[in-house]
């Protein structure tokens, strides 16, 4: 079907804003600022919490279910090698893995049986999809119901959009014959030439789907109430139409004023969080209000809230992150980065951080673009340094199986 118009209605706090010149790309060396980089990025953009006698320790202000302050993070097994340009990550209920690659608009299985980089089989080919710098074959998302319907949804780039399409994956069915795809759910994503494409695809708890798209380098769009550019939908994927509940109800819009969001995920309580680039000073981890407003292209990092906009949780510099994958396991949030190159923790106490994020894998498997929990205390974590902008190794880029805590 062809996309909703996006009610103007929608939210009062849409404004027409310009364009802010800067960097453009996921990770562009050129948004890099000369300043030395932090060590300990916070959410007050790196102020140390003055210390106070009087106050109760942060251990003794946890509640029960509060994350430790220190994690871990160990890789167990490399599940497979070789794979290219890698994006999207679904785990199906045999404990095989999908793996779709940007570059070729392929899925591939991952046999992960025996914990060894195993055999990668191509299943079949997404049509339509144009990939052009970080467009291509993007996120995946398995139907709650795959079990019984074998249906997933995939985001992907093509020559005049990004769209949303049903596909049915029939592993029993012959070569050549075991992926069919069906018309798209949603099309008319605003498509970047070259770079904010979005991508993220996801099932939330309430059963409904939820897609990150990027501002496609037109930054006003993601304060335009009528564009799906720069915002976070969510879909019916019954109708690939709004939802009654959601803010506006002719509307797929879930929020917006995001300038290039990735990641996806759900903490214990149902709370969604999102992983977003910024430009060249902060990037972000949100936590996601129906109708919020994170406040792109009029401020990146803190200070909107005065303006009415949405402020991040915490922020980065971009040398130190450029989030694309998010995930919740054991009461904290894992982001992979891909300038970054490493896995942040960031341990939660209900919707507050109980500690400074920590890094993990700092350069040791280069960029890392998708994370997804597994269940227990395992993480899949795929790295991405055949996108164009890594140094891959032989056996690069590879998909890795992580124990937690």
């Amino acid at each position: 079907m062809s996309a909703r118009p996006v009610a103007g209605s929608l939210l009062a706090l849409a404004l027409a804003v310009p364009l802010l010149a800067g960097c453009s790309s996921e990770d562009d060396a050129a948004s890099e600022s000369g300043d030395e980089a932090s060590t300990a990025p916070t959410g007050d953009a790196g102020e140390e919490p003055e210390e106070d006698a009087g106050e109760a320790s942060d251990e003794a202000e946890r509640t029960p279910e509060a994350a430790p302050a220190e994690g871990d993070a160990e890789v167990t097994a490399t599940l497979a090698e070789n794979l290219r340009s890698p994006w999207g990550l679904a785990a199906l209920p045999d404990g095989t893995v999908l793996v779709a690659s940007r570059d070729d608009g392929t899925l591939s299985l991952v046999d992960t049986s025996d914990g060894e980089p195993g055999t990668v089989s191509e299943v079949g080919s997404v049509p339509g999809v144009r990939a052009n710098g970080e467009g291509g074959l993007l996120g995946l998302a398995l139907d709650p119901e795959f079990e019984s319907n074998n249906r997933l949804y995939a985001y992907a780039t093509t020559a005049s959009d990004n769209r949303i399409i049903p596909l049915e994956l029939r592993l029993d069915a012959p070569e050549g014959e075991r992926l069919d795809a069906g018309e798209p759910l949603l099309d008319g994503i605003p498509r970047g030439e070259v770079i904010h494409n979005g991508g993220g695809l996801a099932f939330g708890p309430d059963g409904m789907l939820y897609a990150t798209t990027g501002d496609a380098a037109d930054a006003p769009l993601a304060q335009d109430p009528d564009s799906l550019a720069g915002k976070i939908l969510r879909i019916d994927p019954a109708t690939g139409g709004p939802p009654e509940d959601n803010p506006a109800p002719d509307s797929l819009v879930w929020s917006l004023g995001h300038r290039n969001v990735q990641g996806l995920a759900w903490d214990a309580e149902d709370r969604l969080w999102a992983a977003e680039f910024g430009n060249d000073t902060w990037d972000e981890l949100n936590l996601i209000e129906p109708g919020g407003n994170y406040g792109w292209p009029e401020h990146e990092g803190d200070g909107g809230a005065d303006d009415g906009f949405v402020d991040p949780v915490e922020v980065w510099p971009p040398s130190e992150a450029s989030p694309s994958g998010l995930a919740y396991s054991g009461g904290a949030l894992w982001l992979a980065t891909l300038r970054g190159e490493r896995l942040w923790r960031v341990p939660l106490d209900g919707a507050e951080p109980v500690a400074e994020p920590e890094a993990f894998l700092e350069g040791e498997y280069g960029r890392l673009r998708g994370v997804l929990a597994v269940g227990g205390d395992e993480l899949l974590l795929l790295t991405n340094e055949t996108d164009g902008r890594g140094s891959p190794d032989a056996d690069d880029d590879l998909l890795l199986r992580l124990r937690v805590r």
